[in-house]
């Protein structure tokens, strides 16, 4: 896989970069604290869950998984764990027996699974089903996750979730400049979480327990620092699982089976978690504006992760945002790292009220946020923002078909910035700073008087 360039990033949590086209997946001070900065925090879920026991997220371009990590890490933390809904794990052992997840076989079998009833998903749409079977779970938790990188989706659950780089698999000057910064440690992602998804691939993927592309990355000696052992070695223990049937190898399965059900406290906490919650993820190995076309289900939470506007246009276009707008809730919320003027001219063109991420950890506003209903708006668009947008940084992509290429894309977009009568954005910021600058030498001179 020539595009698998991992590497540590300041927090500690693996980052990516793509020679491709030449981006970052993850910002170089830390992917896990820029997903609880950027989409986790400033959703507050914590209000959410107190009215609600049902979820649905969107997480437009999943990558290596960091948005939906991030979110599952903070249910376990926040909402799952500090409710205490669950009874404590020593007490609690006989859960663990049983089996999660299970295969299509077995689902059609075993009338038991609390997945039978699960919520269903097919080419045309991803909702729950409101069914019943499921009522008796604590919570009712579904992922949506996008993203064309196959390879990617198969390796997020083997990733550690904390390391140091002990020698860099490639060079990038912007990145080695960024890296030298500190980063305070403020999150750490349980290890549970990676079960959870592995769970979930198996089920959703035929071919995940065979895939000859992921056995070879992740058996490759370059990349060994950047795999959790423990999670290979489950992966090896589902195979043999599946394919070891005759009797001479029952002993090692029974081993392996008390192993990783009785002695990895990981490991049952991840099942403790399965079986008193609904925990479903449907994974879409396609371009989002396709997958969107065929899916009438609405979400709660979207997180829109693509690359760059530039660099992928095709996800930043207006009328993207007109077909992210029909898929969210009345009460739901779009959240994306981009402050760009483009994209929020776009939104606020697709229906959208916009207004900023702002974070109380790094001090600053960090992206944006998009709904609905304009009371959930914390941070409004400034003056600035405003005036930004009126600008020719604010000419928004178009995409009328949602087919275009980003080539094509960006070529139109060029051609109409080139053509536009409005002000160029150097012109507005000097024209803002200049009449800034003199309303506060106004107020001084009254001040003075």
């Amino acid at each position: 896989m020539n595009d698998f360039c991992p590497y540590f990033t300041n927090d500690g949590s693996i980052g990516l970069y793509s020679p491709t086209v030449d981006d970052i997946y993850h910002s170089t001070y830390g992917a896990l604290t820029e997903a609880y900065e950027k989409f986790i925090l400033p959703a507050d879920f914590e209000k959410f869950f107190e009215n609600n026991n049902q979820i649905k997220i969107l997480d437009i371009c999943f990558g290596i998984g960091y948005n939906s990590k991030s979110f599952l890490n903070f249910f376990l933390e926040k909402i799952f764990n500090k409710k205490k809904y669950i009874q404590n794990i020593e007490h609690n052992a006989q859960i663990y027996t049983d089996n999660i997840l299970p295969t299509n076989e077995e689902k059609k079998s075993n009338s038991n699974s609390i997945y039978d009833d699960k919520i269903h998903t097919d080419n045309k749409s991803c909702k729950f089903s409101g069914d019943s079977a499921c009522n008796n779970k604590k919570f009712k938790i579904f992922i949506n996750a996008i993203d064309n990188d196959k390879n990617l989706l198969f390796i997020s659950p083997f990733l550690k979730n904390s390391g140091k780089n002990k020698k860099m698999l490639f060079k990038n000057e912007k990145i080695e400049k960024f890296r030298k910064v500190k980063v305070k440690k403020r999150f750490k992602l349980k290890d549970e979480i990676n079960i959870i998804l592995l769970e979930n691939l198996i089920s959703n993927f035929d071919d995940f327990l065979d895939d000859e592309n992921l056995q070879k990355i992740l058996t490759a000696k370059q990349y060994n620092q950047f795999f959790d052992k423990y999670m290979i070695d489950l992966y090896k223990y589902k195979q043999k699982i599946r394919y070891n049937k005759t009797s001479k190898h029952g002993l090692m399965t029974f081993l392996h089976n008390i192993y990783y059900r009785y002695v990895s406290k990981r490991h049952k906490k991840a099942l403790n978690c399965l079986k008193l919650n609904a925990i479903q993820m449907n994974f879409n190995c396609e371009d989002a504006r396709m997958a969107l076309l065929r899916d009438d289900a609405l979400y709660n939470f979207i997180f829109l992760d693509a690359f760059t506007p530039s660099k992928c246009p095709c996800l930043w276009s207006v009328d993207f945002f007109k077909e992210l707008y029909n898929h969210l809730e009345q009460d739901g919320m779009l959240l994306t790292y981009s402050s760009s003027a483009s994209v929020r001219h776009a939104l606020l063109a697709s229906g959208f009220y916009v207004g900023k991420i702002y974070s109380s950890l790094s001090k600053k506003y960090l992206g944006t946020v998009a709904t609905k209903n304009k009371l959930l708006i914390k941070y409004e668009l400034s003056e600035y923002d405003l005036g930004l947008i009126k600008s020719k940084a604010g000419i928004f992509y178009r995409d009328e078909n949602l087919d275009a290429l980003n080539c094509e894309i960006n070529t139109l977009h060029e051609k109409e910035v080139e053509e536009s009568d409005l002000l160029s954005s150097s012109k507005f910021i000097n024209s803002y700073k200049k009449s800034h600058n003199n309303k506060k030498e106004e107020n001084n001179y009254g001040e003075v008087l």
